[in-house]
């Protein structure tokens, strides 16, 4: 037998024992990997029930919600139709209101959502007439400057009224409330907001108030059709004038004004 002979089984040995070592590597990090597998599929089978309980606690949640939202208005728009048994408004004008405001948002790009809020929060824009006097708020003839004084403070009661609510429907409204006399020059009250100063919401809520109004039976002043409204709101009768209204709005009205037709005569007194 050869040197090269006797050297040859220890050269085997240490490979086939090399080849051990490297198995029995091999296996610890499979049982290592299996045992981070089995780790890993009890965690997300532990997150998949924190999903589900979160869930089922989420959807909870929103029904609560939705049932204290009602609640609010519930209580909020009996108080609107408080103000308005005492006012010459009707309910018509209210629902009026609602669909005309809706309409004019989704025709401005609003969500459904979004327009479905406003139309929710639009019949709250004359609750605080219900913290003015009758002597005030019945009276037959012209307000003197004190009368009209406390007579525009309907925003601000409307709004003080309003706020701190958690509904959104609340909060909007109290946005309304305040600021659907504002206009678009600055010459609107309470607060002389100009331009885009003005919420969004009330800028619309003005517009379309402004149109019930001119179209409604008022004891100082006639009715006018829908044609004789259109043209007072886009080219002015000196007491309406365009610059009271966003600019963008107007733009709206112009092509949604058929529709604005259609919701009045549908719900007409």
């Amino acid at each position: 037998m050869t040197a090269t002979e006797d050297r040859q089984p220890s050269v085997l040995d240490a490979t086939q024992s090399q080849l051990q070592a490297y198995a029995r590597d091999l296996r610890r990090l499979i049982t290592v990997e299996q045992e981070k597998s089995r780790e890993l599929e009890q965690a997300n089978a532990q997150l998949q029930a924190y999903a589900r309980d979160l869930k089922l606690a989420l959807q909870a949640e929103q029904v609560r919600a939705r049932e204290t939202e009602r609640a609010y208005l519930d209580t909020v728009m009996r108080l609107t139709l408080a103000s308005e048994y005492k006012d010459e408004e009707t309910g018509s004008h209210i629902r009026r209101l609602s669909y005309y405001a809706e309409t004019v948002a989704l025709k401005l790009g609003w969500s459904a959502e979004a327009a479905r809020q406003l139309r929710s929060a639009t019949p709250l824009h004359d609750v605080g007439k219900i913290a003015v006097p009758d002597r005030v708020l019945l009276k037959p003839g012209p307000l003197d400057a004190d009368e009209w004084a406390l007579m525009k403070r309907h925003t601000e009661f409307g709004a003080s009224l309003l706020k701190g609510s958690p509904s959104p429907v609340l909060q909007l409204g109290a946005q309304i409330a305040r600021s659907h006399h504002e206009r678009w020059n600055g010459s609107g009250y309470p607060d002389g907001l100009r331009g885009e100063q003005i919420p969004v919401a009330a800028r619309i809520v003005m517009l379309v108030d402004q149109y019930d109004a001119l179209r409604s039976r008022r004891p100082y002043k006639a009715t006018l059709d829908h044609e004789q409204t259109v043209q007072v709101i886009l080219a002015g009768d000196g007491r309406t004038l365009p610059e009271h209204f966003d600019p963008a709005l107007l733009a709206v009205f112009r092509e949604a004004h058929p529709e604005l037709e259609y919701i009045f005569e549908r719900y007409h007194d």
